[in-house]
């Protein structure tokens, strides 16, 4: 008889944000008459700019004459692509092509990492987390069991307003270390100073930094490293993870890259001969037109025109920021990351805000316990809105809290 995977099993629900898609579709057709705000899932509103669309545009017309035309393409990326991310986003830092590798999107290369690791390596996440990195290592099985809301072989580092939402280092060995900055969902920033501990604490215990660094489009301070290999040692101990999604608006167009530096070995192993190996076992590829595409970010116009992209965004994040404060919440993040994280008034609980948020202001948030349990009594809330909507949804938020 076949056997599932029992893991999936130990989950509990269902994943967060089909959660809320599906408390949003059912207060909808309960309410058809609503005109719904959505400020909870981080998708983008603002279309591909001139300079992809045009690159695509050409892309198509190539796969239709017979010398244009592509098949399957290298696993890792057209060269085309990796050299211009190894130019434009590591430049001076030592990065080589192949050490790049292009993905359909930093979510999936966050769960697959875990494929080239041990089940036995101990895991550190950030409480709260992006949701991807627990359930991913729980469906793996190097979760533990899910016991009172925690997971029993995860190492959790409680990220609070105590301690400026920044983890601190680990009181035990761990092996594995995931860490987000600008971070989802609290949207802090860390700091060269804040992360070179941890480049140390990996070195001297042999774990691996899996670095998310989706959202460094939208640093604005200069003393928050867009790469952690602006820092000394890192390509020994880190991998990184980034997105055209929220760069360039790739969230339906789907490509990212991650970076394994060959100078990152485990045991006499390079952990980059395993990403490959295992990309090339379990991946095709991103589509030309889409690489094509995600050249021409790196255009001079594409650069100008996506800038204005985040700057769009940065302005609704201040509008959140503003509206809360003068609807009487303490607010988080929205300087250096497109989340605004956002404490519950009253001592209510993170979903029951958002049920009140949903059902009097109709406007869609995400609660913070699904961030993890250190998320209880927040929301999240995003930028990626019209600004007209991200107007309008802090004037009702501000009438119902008033």
């Amino acid at each position: 008889m076949a056997k599932v995977n029992e893991n999936y099993n130990k989950l509990p629900g269902s994943y967060l944000f089909s959660t809320i898609a599906k408390k949003l579709a059912a207060y909808q057709e309960a309410h058809p008459e609503k005109n719904m705000i959505k400020m909870g899932i981080g998708d983008v509103t603002r279309p591909l700019v001139t300079a992809v669309v045009e690159a695509m545009h050409k892309a198509v017309d190539e796969m239709g004459t017979a010398e244009g035309f592509r098949g399957y393409g290298p696993e890792q990326g057209y060269d085309f692509l990796r050299n211009k991310i190894v130019e434009k986003d590591y430049a001076g830092l030592g990065i080589e092509a192949d050490e790049i590798f292009v993905s359909d999107g930093a979510k999936s290369d966050c769960g697959n990492i875990g494929d080239i690791f041990d089940l036995d390596n101990k895991v550190a996440v950030c409480d709260p987390v992006y949701p991807v990195y627990v359930d991913t290592n729980a469906m793996a099985g190097r979760a533990g069991e899910y016991i009172g809301g925690h997971w029993s072989n995860l190492y959790y580092m409680p990220c609070l307003a105590e301690n400026g939402f920044m983890p601190e280092l680990p009181k035990e060995k761990v092996d594995i270390i995931y860490l987000c900055f600008p971070n989802n969902p609290t949207g802090v920033a860390a700091t060269r100073e804040q992360l070179k501990p941890w480049i140390e604490y990996a070195k001297q215990n042999g774990s691996v930094i899996l670095y998310d660094s989706a959202y460094e489009a939208f640093i604005t301070n200069p003393e928050v490293p867009h790469s952690i290999y602006e820092l000394e040692g890192a390509k020994e101990v880190a991998i990184e993870f980034r997105s055209f999604s929220k760069t360039a608006g790739f969230t339906g167009t789907r490509c990212a890259y991650t970076v394994v530096p060959k100078s990152l070995v485990i045991n006499g192993t390079a952990l980059n001969a395993l990403w490959n190996r295992r990309q090339c076992t379990k991946f095709n590829g991103v589509p030309y037109i889409i690489q094509r595409g995600a050249e021409a970010v790196y255009s001079d116009e594409g650069m100008k025109q996506t800038r204005e992209n985040i700057k769009y965004y940065l302005e609704n994040a201040k509008i959140i920021r503003d509206g809360l404060t003068a609807a009487g919440l303490t607010v988080y993040g929205g300087e250096n990351a497109p989340y605004i994280w956002a404490k519950t008034p009253d001592g209510m609980g993170s979903w029951e805000f958002f049920d009140k948020l949903l059902e009097e202001a109709n406007v869609v948030t995400t609660p913070g316990e699904g961030f993890g349990p250190s998320g209880e009594g927040y929301i999240r809330l995003t930028a990626f809105s019209t600004k007209e909507n991200t107007i309008e949804a802090m004037e009702r938020i501000k009438k119902v809290l008033g």
